[in-house]
């Protein structure tokens, strides 16, 4: 068994949840510059992530919920995650985005995961406070996924990072393989393998006979 560990956003997903979430409010072209700061390493990823939240204070949990439906695999994701699970590994996705994204994501195609960390947009008197709270705020991927891989028995050497951008370079740094998938210009020196498209990643699997 390997631990297979994915990104969300620009990886399994080519949606952007909080940019999802700010055109709900008109504030999605600053919440893109923001989030394409972070990822390009030039703001930090708590930074980043408190300052879009702070963008939908106020924003309708309905208009929320809408923003969060909107959310989508990429093509063949499902497949891929599916494959991966038939063949005994564990997987999980390692998020800053947020649960109800993923989860509504998964639902669409009726794909489940073995472990999701990801962080929340509290609401009060139904609406988005403008915080946000979780495990991947300040925490970072490369903790989680050699803390996941010490409760699964899996031997660091024998994990998998699937990620694009800046937040994601800890866990690609510690993993057995590293797998960039569109990568940034700053994540790209970390990666063993490049790959553009689901279908590219299946057959890095299989070349490092994973499925």
């Amino acid at each position: 068994m390997r631990l297979i560990a994915f990104d969300f956003d620009g990886t399994l997903s080519d949606s952007e949840m909080t940019v999802l979430l700010g055109g709900r409010c008109g504030v999605a072209d600053e919440m893109e510059s923001i989030t394409d700061r972070a990822m390009n390493d030039e703001l930090s990823y708590a930074q980043s992530l408190r300052r879009r939240a702070a963008l939908l204070e106020g924003l309708d949990d309905e208009e929320a919920y809408k923003a969060f439906n909107a959310v989508q695999l990429r093509p063949s994701a499902g497949m891929v995650i599916d494959r991966l699970r038939d063949a005994g590994h564990h997987v999980a996705i390692f998020t800053g985005g947020f649960e109800r994204g993923v989860e509504q994501a998964l639902d669409k195609t009726n794909t489940t995961v073995d472990t999701i960390v990801a962080n929340r947009l509290p609401t009060s008197d139904g609406e988005l406070t403008g915080t946000v709270d979780g495990p991947l705020i300040e925490g970072t991927k490369n903790d989680t996924l050699l803390s996941l891989a010490t409760d699964c028995d899996v031997s660091p050497d024998r994990t998998v990072a699937i990620g694009d951008g800046a937040n994601d370079l800890p866990m690609l740094e510690v993993a057995g393989l590293a797998v960039g998938f569109t990568p940034k210009d700053a994540v790209r020196p970390a990666c063993d393998v490049v790959v553009a498209s689901m279908d590219q990643l299946m057959h890095v699997f299989e070349e490092h006979n994973i499925i």
